[in-house]
């Protein structure tokens, strides 16, 4: 028997030819299955969701945005190489070639992505959630997803909150610009890289704990002689 969420897979495919569409298995106790969805089909994907009569996904709750850095894997293969080794009985320093095949564990570089989630209802059929996620190529010149704001509005400032926060660009957003943060903040907050600076003294509504900090500051440059 198929799942819901293989149901759906199975709907988006056949309503959209080509659409890029992978389920992705939730281990944990909700179980709660999301559709990995590729970006150049994403929006006529959103669109069938919400249009077609039977799923009438009519309500974007919640947008959030997950940042996975790089990651270094760790593989066991096996390799056939040439060795050499004596040879019984032969003369002293007499040795044959023979092939041997040995594991050794070898180490490449998953490249780190961003990743969006989006939480569909349907206010109209009472069901829901379905759980849609988009990824970037990368986390830092390949950034762009579409904006499903055109298809959702109650996407407008969560996409505006992701974007400020992660920094994903979404094409095709009406407004896209910072939401929390001040126009001129540089970074990206919630990047699990992110480094506090140590001078918070540009901080538009300074708190004691960031007036600390700057105190901590200034007081280190006159000890080493800083202008």
């Amino acid at each position: 028997m198929k799942t819901v969420v293989e149901e759906i897979k199975a709907a988006i495919l056949a309503a959209v030819p080509g659409a890029g569409v992978e389920i992705l298995l939730n281990l944990g106790p909700s179980a709660q299955h999301s559709l990995l969805l590729k970006p150049d089909s994403a929006i006529a994907v959103a669109t069938f969701l919400r249009d077609d009569a039977a799923l009438a996904l009519d309500f974007l709750s919640n947008v959030t945005g997950v940042d996975w850095l790089d990651k270094e894997i760790a593989e066991k293969v096996k390799v056939t190489r040439q060795v050499s080794k004596p040879v019984e009985g032969g003369e002293p320093g007499q040795v044959r070639m023979v092939e041997e095949t040995v594991e050794e564990t070898r180490k490449h570089l998953q490249p780190g992505y961003l990743e969006v989630v989006y939480h569909l209802f349907s206010m109209a059929k009472k069901h829901g959630p379905v759980i849609l996620k988009m990824r970037t190529e990368n986390r830092t010149d390949r950034v762009e997803l579409p904006s499903f704001t055109p298809v959702w509005r109650s996407a407008e400032f969560q996409e505006r909150e992701v974007f400020d926060l992660f920094g994903v660009v979404f094409k095709g957003h009406p407004d896209l610009r910072r939401l929390l943060m001040w126009d001129e903040f540089k970074d990206h907050p919630m990047r699990r890289d992110y480094v506090d600076p140590d001078d918070f003294e540009y901080e538009p509504t300074a708190h004691d704990e960031v007036l600390k900090r700057a105190k901590a500051h200034k007081n280190r440059d006159q000890e080493t002689g800083v202008a």
